[in-house]
């Protein structure tokens, strides 16, 4: 063989060579990436080939699956009072993908999760038959929270504070997920142009200032650090309270209460701004953050499963913005779901139990996959002494304080109002909370609750946590104790 044939022939084999190993390596590691693109239209074809698993509210499942009559997905996703339910579900869609308990669940509930495969199904590579999630929301809670709230905009989370349970998770304005599950673009631009932000969660993933709520945890740090005995020693506190290095001074909304060195109880029932902006100086923003971060704030890693947004309290602070976040202003935020944990803890003896809104997971047959009502973890945030004490202090607020519109007949109610300023200069309407804790006298069931309300009809004169909000804190735990 000449030179000329063999250097010819080295060449070829080597050509060959190159296309046999990029075709491995399209095979195998390309192939994986080109089949998991979200572009590639036959996921979504095998996605939608069969109906989909459920997610089930109080024993009835809240989605479905529809045969289509046209196109080449055989299947959309279907949802029973999807409006009343979208922030716990989230959206399953042909073209948007899913998020929330659709996206977290996804593989269980398009049967691809291995967990569901029987022996035969892993021999074959047959695609299971989906599983179910089992929410813990409790579907009369849930329609007083959304009822509630009406046309306002906000949200509502309940707890139930001895296991953890989420029983509601409300945000309004919400949306039906059936509009945009076939991937509906003029629905979906109306959804997400819409500048009340319907797809918005503000129960998990909207935080805002928390306003006077927060002072329930400056009242738990400074019991539990013992800067004051006990809620019905007198403090040290001017009125108003000039504000360190600062020429303003904190001032009350309610002139003439007796808020000069009032009491932690007497300063919970009227909300007064001078004592607790002084006793964050007191303690010190390093004491205020550690108590804060007990409760959940600043644990960007807050899952239920739902990814919920970080609650934040400040670093870095002055003396004059520390004493601001004494009252929940500043750089201090909070979701719906983080002020129902202050409450739920508080309410169960100072222990926070792990918050969660699915129960189980389980497979076609019914049979439980992973019970979380079982995995739950147990937290002490603060004492059962300073937990009894607030409690006491909270109901106070609802039976002759800032909270009365909360207060039910035959049970227990502890809460806090909050109005948190919205804009520069407190320029826009203001934020109006309510958090509390029921306890039916009868049963000794106890539900613990959070609600927002951002905007509504109301004057701005009559914006305030015990007008707007604390009607729908006692809507919400009537449902819930019944």
């Amino acid at each position: 063989m000449n030179k000329t044939i063999r250097r010819a022939s080295v060449f070829t084999l080597l050509l060959v060579f190159a296309l046999l190993i990029r075709a491995t390596w399209v095979q195998f590691y390309d192939g994986t990436a080109l089949a998991d693109n979200k572009n590639n239209r036959r996921n979504a074809i095998e996605l939608y080939s069969e109906p989909l698993g459920n997610i089930v509210v109080g024993g009835k499942s809240v989605t479905g699956s529809a045969r289509t009559t046209s196109g080449d997905l055989k299947y959309k996703r279907t949802y029973t009072d999807g409006s009343l339910y979208a922030a716990v579900t989230g959206y399953s869609s042909q073209v948007y993908g899913a998020t929330q308990l659709e996206g977290i669940y996804q593989d269980l509930l398009d049967g691809t999760d291995n967990r569901l495969k029987t022996v035969l199904d892993t021999v074959t590579n047959k695609r299971a038959d989906p599983g179910d999630v089992i929410t813990t929301i409790d579907p009369a809670t849930q329609k007083a929270a959304y009822d509630a709230l009406g046309d306002k905009q906000g949200a509502a989370v309940a707890i139930d504070p001895a296991t953890g349970k989420i029983l509601a998770v409300v945000s309004t304005p919400s949306y039906d997920p059936s509009t945009i599950s076939t991937g509906d673009t003029d629905a979906w631009s109306k959804l997400t142009k819409d500048p009340d932000k319907p797809m918005t969660n503000r129960a998990l993933r909207q935080p805002l200032p928390p306003g006077s709520t927060f002072k329930l945890v400056v009242a738990a740090a400074a019991l539990e650090d013992g800067l004051y005995s006990s809620v019905d020693v007198r403090t040290d506190s001017p009125n108003p309270y000039p504000l360190p290095q600062s020429t303003d001074k904190l001032t009350n909304e309610n002139p003439s209460a007796p808020c000069a060195n009032a009491s932690i109880r007497v300063a919970l029932e009227y909300s007064c701004n001078n004592v607790f902006g002084k006793m964050a100086v007191d303690l010190g923003q390093d004491k205020v953050r550690a108590m804060a971060e007990k409760f959940g704030f600043n644990d960007a890693t807050q899952d239920v499963p739902v990814r919920a947004y970080e609650s934040m309290y400040p670093k870095d602070m002055d003396q004059a913005q520390t004493a601001l976040t004494g009252i929940g202003q500043f750089d201090v935020t909070a979701t719906p779901l983080q002020m129902a944990m202050v409450s739920a803890a508080i309410a169960n003896g100072g222990k926070l139990v792990s918050p969660h809104m699915v129960s189980q997971i389980t497979d076609s047959g019914g049979d439980v996959l992973e019970n979380y009502d079982d995995n739950t973890s147990t937290k002490e945030i603060v004492s059962s002494s300073t937990a009894e004490q607030l409690q006491s202090a909270m109901q106070t607020v609802v039976e002759k304080g800032t909270g009365t519109n909360a207060r039910i007949s035959g049970v227990t109610v502890g809460g806090k109002t909050g109005t948190a300023q919205h804009g520069e200069n407190n320029s826009e309407t203001p934020y109006a909370w309510f958090t509390s804790y029921g306890k039916s006298d009868a049963t000794g069931k106890e539900v613990a609750v959070a609600v927002i309300v951002e905007q509504s009809n109301a004057a701005r004169s009559e914006v305030s946590g015990n007008g707007l909000a604390a009607p729908v804190a006692k809507a919400v735990m009537e449902a819930a104790l019944n």
